[in-house]
């Protein structure tokens, strides 16, 4: 148990910064775990967005947040098949410019 003053402050803060953390994690896992099973793109993106915000909060490192956004970019990727036509631009090529040399 703490003995000083600023040490019991302390240890109030961290049982509350240790309530939130949990809370947001709980919330994150939650997330991942619904847009796993369901893949559904409004699900995966609440997950995206739960892993952004706990990254932002520092409650998980950035890099395990992109981990996350990665492996959830993948389903995402697999679900949606491109339906549209392919349509291929055509560029026209510039016409050469006449060379200035030998005309005065």
């Amino acid at each position: 148990m703490p003995v000083t003053k600023t040490a019991k402050r302390a240890l109030r803060s961290s049982k509350r910064k240790q309530a939130i953390n949990k809370a947001v994690i709980s919330r994150l896992e939650i997330a991942v775990r619904k847009a796993k099973k369901s893949r559904l793109a409004k699900d995966i993106n609440s997950a995206i967005s739960q892993a952004d915000r706990a990254a932002k909060k520092k409650t998980i490192h950035k890099n395990k947040a992109g981990r996350i956004k990665s492996s959830l970019s993948k389903l995402l990727s697999k679900q949606k098949p491109s339906k549209t036509k392919a349509v291929k631009k055509t560029v026209k090529q510039a016409k050469p410019k006449p060379s200035s040399k030998g005309k005065k």
